[in-house]
């Protein structure tokens, strides 16, 4: 089983937007920057890097790798240009990137599931805070 990670889904103002900037990359991937190279990352080739916008797991995008820029030793996060929509789950945010276990992931929405059919963001956020979920 992979490993995966979660990450905020800085600059995005709405799923649509974060869609729209994976859609954009050419060449097969989307390349995301970290400081650091994840300790695990070898674990991590093939899983998914779920993103966290308004508090909740909204979405999840395939690992293809890890590539060190030359320019100022950062890390590019090889991702699949695509967001896989997964059931809404309450998340806190957090800074940069944490490990998430595949036991502790949502499912991905089926074919002809909508994302409305999940709870929306807000809605996980405010029951989490409330402890119901």
């Amino acid at each position: 089983m992979p490993l995966h990670m979660t990450k905020i889904a800085f600059s995005a103002t709405s799923v649509a937007s974060l869609r729209e900037w994976l859609e954009s990359h050419a060449g097969g991937e989307a390349l995301m920057t970290t400081r650091y190279l994840p300790t695990r990352h070898a674990e991590m080739i093939g899983g998914s890097l779920y993103w966290i916008f308004e508090h909740a797991l909204i979405g999840r995008s395939t690992i293809l790798g890890f590539e060190q820029r030359e320019s100022d030793g950062r890390w590019h996060i090889r991702l699949e240009p695509k967001l896989i929509p997964v059931v809404t789950k309450p998340k806190r945010a957090h800074q940069g990137w944490r490990y998430l276990k595949d036991e502790d992931t949502p499912r991905d929405l089926e074919e002809g599931e909508s994302a409305g059919d999940a709870m929306p963001p807000r809605l996980a956020r405010e029951l989490m805070k409330l402890g119901l979920v």
